[in-house]
Order: structure tokens, then C-alpha cells, then sequence
């Protein structure tokens, strides 16, 4: 008697609940979603490359926050730590150590912004044909374990993409290796 109210009410509720009818959740990843596609958007198009290392970490942190969300609080938490912790920190040292230009830099633009354009368009289409298209017919196991869970994320990780997540350890690491190597060359010339 207990379980079939308990399933009515969960019936209800869950009739109640629509599209147009969002929870808090659904309407704070909105709002989320549209302030990381601004910062996303400031980072791409400003002629200052501090300023666009800045909102980079605005736009991960973004991400972050969406994760967290989606109650996925590990995947959350290396965002921060790898993403926003390490990689922004890398691209900072990297423009200070070949002096790149704090303010405006004229050459940082070469009125390539139409074929840019172009490029970005066709390959967020092709993207989003791509996922459409991979993930169709996949669906959720709400029975099985959080997909954001430690465990879960831990097996994937570690059984399907331990080569692309250590290749990026090694591009990260040539890319601090080739401004160290930069900054360098330009001190041994001025002497």
C-alpha cells in the first residue's frame, strides 16, 4: 500500500514536471552555460592575450561549475585543478617568458577574421553532427552507477583513454619546454 502511494506521488510529481515547468537546476545550468559561451566568446575575439588568458579561466571555471550541476563533482574538480589550476598557469608562463605584449598587439590580428569565421562555423557543425550522430541511440542507465562517480569515471579513464590523456601530459610539457627554449634564444641574442 506504502509503494503504490510512493509510486502515484512520484507519477505526479513527475507529471508535473515539463519543459516548460524547469527546476532550479536545469534554469541555474542555463544561466551558467550562457555566461561560460561569453567568456568563451571573449576569449576568442580580444586583441589582449592577458585578458584573454583571464577569461579562459572564467570559461573553464564555467564549465566547472556546469559539471558540478550535473552532480558529477569529481570531473568538476579536475577541471579546476588541471584545467584552471595548471593549463591557464602555463599559458601565462608561456606569454612571459617570450614577452609576449601585456596591452593591445597589433599583430595579433592578420585580418584573417571572415576565413576564421568560416572554419569555426564548419567545424562546430561538423561537431555537432559528429555527437548527434555517435550518441542517437545511446541511453542513460539510471539504474546503474552515477556516470560522474568516481569509480565509473576511474574505470573509463583508465581503460579507454590512458594514451590521449598521457599524450596531452606530453604536449603540455613541450609546450612549457619550447617557451622556456624561446625565452632563451632571445636572451642569448641580446648579449
Amino acid at each position: 500500500m506504502i509503494l503504490a502511494a510512493q509510486t502515484v506521488a512520484q507519477t505526479a510529481a513527475q507529471a508535473t514536471h515539463g519543459f516548460l515547468s524547469p527546476t532550479g537546476v536545469e534554469v541555474a545550468f542555463v544561466l551558467v552555460g550562457i555566461a561560460t559561451l561569453g567568456a568563451a566568446l571573449v576569449t576568442v575575439t580580444t586583441r589582449q592575450l592577458v585578458h584573454a588568458a583571464l577569461w579562459l579561466v572564467v570559461a573553464l571555471g564555467g564549465l566547472a561549475v556546469e559539471y558540478l550541476l550535473l552532480t558529477a563533482e569529481f570531473i568538476a574538480w579536475v577541471q579546476v585543478l588541471i584545467y584552471v589550476g595548471s593549463v591557464v598557469v602555463l599559458l601565462l608562463f608561456g606569454l612571459m617568458l617570450t614577452k609576449a605584449p601585456i596591452g593591445r598587439s597589433p599583430d595579433a590580428d592578420s585580418g584573417n577574421r571572415p576565413v576564421a569565421l568560416a572554419v569555426a562555423l564548419a567545424a562546430a557543425a561538423a561537431l555537432v553532427w559528429v555527437v548527434v550522430d555517435a550518441f542517437r541511440t545511446t541511453w542513460i542507465d539510471l539504474d546503474g552507477p552515477a556516470q560522474g562517480s568516481t569509480g565509473v569515471t576511474g574505470e573509463i579513464l583508465f581503460q579507454h583513454w590512458v594514451l590521449p590523456f598521457e599524450a596531452l601530459s606530453v604536449l603540455l610539457l613541450a609546450a612549457l619546454v619550447g617557451a622556456i627554449v624561446l625565452s632563451r634564444k632571445k636572451k642569448e641574442d641580446e648579449n
